[in-house]
């Protein structure tokens, strides 16, 4: 009995190393589907791989769902076994897109997108973390309670790491607890509109509800996202504009002057965030400028002053111009609207010289009828770029004619959207951060037709379908969890959500 008894002692350490070699191996997440490799231990190697300070060959280290090393050359093969290697040859490996404007319309509108189906839309563009919009959901997430429906819908349901904004709308401004609330419930930061959103529980403010908003937010070091359009015009006299068919009778409707009025009250207010103001600190961010005349001019002449105040355009402002946009195809509404031709190549300079600061989807999707499609009416069309997918390769394809380089790339959908969003360990291929990875190969080429797979939940409405890009996503690793490869989703919706503490 006592032989026994030692022999069952000896054999314990290694008992221990086989638990230990099980674990990592086939660690929970992976046995319960969170991702596609069975390993959570194991180096992805490329020639192209993306880091902070250059392009280099070498491999990146991912253990436990974050970066362990990122190294050049070929010396770690050695400490490699060789089915935990990943080697994909040229493909570029770069950190994960992070769309900081998305709406997902979840809850209440899932007939228009969701949960489920934005974010495996996301995961098969490249895209590891979506920021999601207070608006077209319902109700709109302008409080601790309606931010609290938004996490139990996303709860299970999310293949990448989802965020959440919140809404300054005139109901919360004045009252400093409800803010504090919705801020303390772990919105990432407030949007709110300077124009109708054409949403009924999501009313525009004003700059005395903006200020207010930017004195809260101070406090917290968390930005302010705002609409910059203000209304000229009564609706009732755009309507006599034109024919309501044709794209340039939408596009008088809201003309650049809209943004420039709008931007000029914002940096009114914005004195209030100098030093010894209410506001002090405060950051604003204005979204999916389309106007680089200006509406930029002021933005620029605002940041040499000091002024704390980011930018971001999109992808269809920088693809489309009006003059192309054929009579009735309302899948070009949006708002603001895609603008001239020459409008377009300004907003590629400003882009291009940093003037314009990250780039975002702002992917608002919608029913199929909601769009009119028999009628073609641009002033009743909802309005809404569906694109969540296709970003990485538009932004690639419409940029290699401006000679965009990988490492632009980076810092306008990656470094500086998770700079926004005060993600601190995401944005990067660096040691310490998490394991958010695309693989990606510049080189092939396709085009968005009915054999392409497409995971959004109507794909007939973006206004990418039918176009030829470059760059096809081959990979999408989420904090170390293979979510997405080649046309093939993790079994399981792993995606971690992302609350503001």
């Amino acid at each position: 009995m006592e032989s026994g008894k030692y022999r069952v002692l000896a054999l314990l350490p290694i008992l221990a190393s086989l638990i230990l070699l099980y674990f990592n191996i086939f660690p929970q997440d992976y046995r319960s589907g969170c991702s596609l490799l069975p390993h959570r231990h194991y180096w992805i190697a490329s020639k192209r791989i993306v880091t902070p300070n250059a392009i280099i060959s070498g491999a990146v280290e991912v253990k436990g769902g974050k970066i362990k090393s990122v190294v050049e050359g070929d010396e770690w093969r050695t400490n490699a076994w060789s089915h935990q290697i990943i080697d994909y040859g040229e493909a570029v490996v770069m950190p994960g897109l992070i769309d900081v404007h998305a709406h997902l319309d979840d809850p209440g509108k899932t007939e228009w997108e969701g949960f489920p189906s934005g974010t495996r839309a996301a995961a098969a563009g490249g895209i590891t973390t979506l920021i999601d919009m207070p608006l077209n959901s319902v109700p709109s997430t302008v409080s601790e309670e309606t931010l609290k429906l938004k996490t139990k819908a996303a709860q299970g349901r999310i293949f990448v790491d989802v965020g959440f904004w919140g809404g300054l709308v005139p109901e919360n401004a004045f009252n400093v607890t409800a803010l504090e609330r919705l801020l303390d419930a772990g919105a990432l930061g407030l949007k709110s509109f300077m124009c109708p959103s054409g949403i009924n529980d999501f009313p525009m403010t004003n700059s005395r509800h903006i200020k207010e908003g930017l004195s809260v937010l101070a406090k917290y070091k968390r930005p302010l996202l705002v609409h910059a359009e203000i209304q000229q015009k009564a609706e009732g006299d755009l309507e006599m504009v034109g024919n309501p068919r044709s794209y340039s009778t939408y596009l008088k409707t809201r003309p650049a002057s809209w943004e420039e009025a709008a931007i000029r009250e914002l940096l009114a207010v914005m004195k209030d965030t100098r030093a010894g103001g209410p506001a002090e600190g405060a950051h604003l961010h204005i979204v999916h400028l389309s106007d680089a005349r200006s509406s930029l001019e002021l933005i620029k002449e605002a940041k040499s002053s000091g002024d704390s105040i980011t930018v971001e355009t999109c992808p269809h402002y920088l693809a489309f111009s009006a003059e192309e946009i054929p009579d009735g195809d309302t899948r070009f509404k949006c708002a603001p609207p895609i603008r001239d031709a020459d409008n377009k190549e300004k907003l590629w300079e400003a882009l291009l010289d940093g003037d314009i600061d990250m780039l975002s989807s702002d992917h608002s999707p919608s029913a199929p009828e909601l769009k009119l499609f028999g009628e073609g009416d641009f002033l009743r069309a909802w309005g809404g770029i569906s694109s969540l997918q296709f970003v990485l390769p538009v932004t690639w394809s419409y940029g290699r004619q401006h000679g965009i380089s990988l490492n632009q790339l980076v810092s306008w959908w990656s470094e500086k959207p998770a700079k926004l969003a005060g993600q601190d360990l995401k944005g990067a291929i660096a040691s310490g951060n998490h394991a958010d990875i695309v693989v990606w190969e510049p080189e092939i080429e396709f085009e968005l037709n009915d054999n392409h797979p497409v995971y959004l939940k109507h794909p007939n409405i973006s206004a990418y379908m039918r176009s030829k890009l470059g760059g096809k996503v081959l990979s999408t690793f989420v904090r170390g969890n293979l979510v997405y490869q080649e046309g093939k989703h993790a079994p399981a919706a792993c995606g971690v959500q992302i609350l503001a503490r």
